[in-house]
């Protein structure tokens, strides 16, 4: 390899590793919607929108709301697009739907294979997270799922009217 081609793959490099920060901070592309995982975006669509369908509604979920407003919330890791239709079928909107990880502050713990998620803002309390071991996952989502049933059964119980 000669100078000169040493020198302009350097200078290549160079240039990739300084223009990375400029190209990360480009403004988001105008048909896409990017949304955390667990977490809801509002956005604003044209009026005469009567059905959506989403490509692939494990990744996300597109609910219509009153107004042109959809509710866009992440469910799994990836992509995937959802279409707006009018009443006749004609295509109002087609839009690709970018699903990203958690935005909070995480820790991830790591037992062999089996993964745990922590939530630390400002204390670390468990999170349940895709990915996280199944284990864990069956845990946490089984104490959750108790501690929503105890308080749902407490509200009713305060509603009834005293004898």
């Amino acid at each position: 390899m000669s100078f000169k081609s040493q020198r302009i793959g350097f200078i290549s490099l160079a240039s990739a590793v300084l223009l990375w920060p400029v190209m990360s901070l480009a403004a988001p592309e105008p048909d896409r919607i990017a949304v955390n995982v667990d977490q809801a975006k509002l956005v604003k669509l044209p009026t005469g929108i009567a059905t959506i369908v989403v490509g692939n509604p494990l990744i996300a979920d597109v609910s219509l709301q009153s107004g042109g407003i959809v509710v866009v919330t992440g469910k799994g890791y990836g992509a995937t697009n959802f279409i707006a239709l009018d009443r006749t079928g004609q295509v109002l909107v087609d839009r690709q739907i970018q699903v990203e990880g958690p935005s909070d502050q995480l820790v991830t713990v790591y037992r062999g294979v089996e993964r745990e998620t922590y939530s630390c803002m400002p204390m670390c309390q468990r999170r349940l997270t895709l990915g996280d071991g199944e284990t864990y996952f069956k845990r946490t989502i089984d104490q959750t799922s108790s501690l929503n049933a105890q308080a749902v059964g407490q509200a009713a119980a305060a509603s009834r009217p005293a004898n």
